[in-house]
């Protein structure tokens, strides 16, 4: 069984980062491989409505010259996918957008690829606005037909600086938890 995880953060390594490994960290004590995938420092344009991923019908976005091939690849070599954003104007980062925009487009033409994944959110936030960034992923996941997990609250934790998360006991808490069930359905399913 494999969880990939992409974090939307421009900062490598920061909040977002801290409780998506938090996740993974539990993960990977039930013997679950998980790869982390940063996003920071990329150039990942959005969707650019050429539908040429619902002529072809490959599985592959019409644009190469960027990883979201490769991503695709990896989201439809694993068994959980794990998103994971900073709260950005309210919303996702532009790079989780484009991400989301892309490989659900392929994923939607070709027959909904990620059917059946098991989906998790992450978000980071300073103060407000983490509620919509969570819903942003949540529907990613459930119009792919994803399986969506849930933790003891929304799956945020509250930071500003890099690393301030880890002052957010309930944010690592429920990052702990999420890590726990997701693993828990992972072995049911996959087991």
């Amino acid at each position: 069984m494999k969880v990939t995880a992409f974090n939307g953060s421009a900062r490598k390594d920061g909040n977002t980062a801290l409780m998506i490994n938090t996740v993974l960290e539990v993960l990977q004590s039930h013997g679950i491989e998980t790869e982390h995938i940063q996003l920071a420092g990329q150039v990942i344009p959005g969707c650019i409505a050429c539908y040429q991923c619902l002529e072809r019908k490959d599985g592959r976005c019409a644009v190469e010259n960027d990883p979201i091939n490769d991503y695709i690849t990896k989201i439809r070599e694993s068994q959980g996918i794990i998103l994971g954003s900073p709260t950005y104007f309210a919303d996702v980062s532009a790079n989780m957008k484009a991400l989301i925009e892309r490989c659900g487009m392929v994923a939607r033409v070709n027959g909904d690829l990620f059917r059946r994944k098991v989906a998790a959110g992450v978000v980071a936030v300073r103060r407000g606005g983490a509620i919509h960034v969570f819903d942003s992923l949540n529907h990613f996941f459930l119009i792919g037909q994803m399986i969506v997990v849930g933790s003891i609250y929304w799956n945020l934790g509250r930071g500003l600086k890099p690393g301030e998360v880890k002052d957010d006991e309930e944010g690592l808490r429920t990052m702990k938890i999420l890590g726990e069930n997701m693993a828990w359905l992972l072995k049911k399913l996959y087991g």
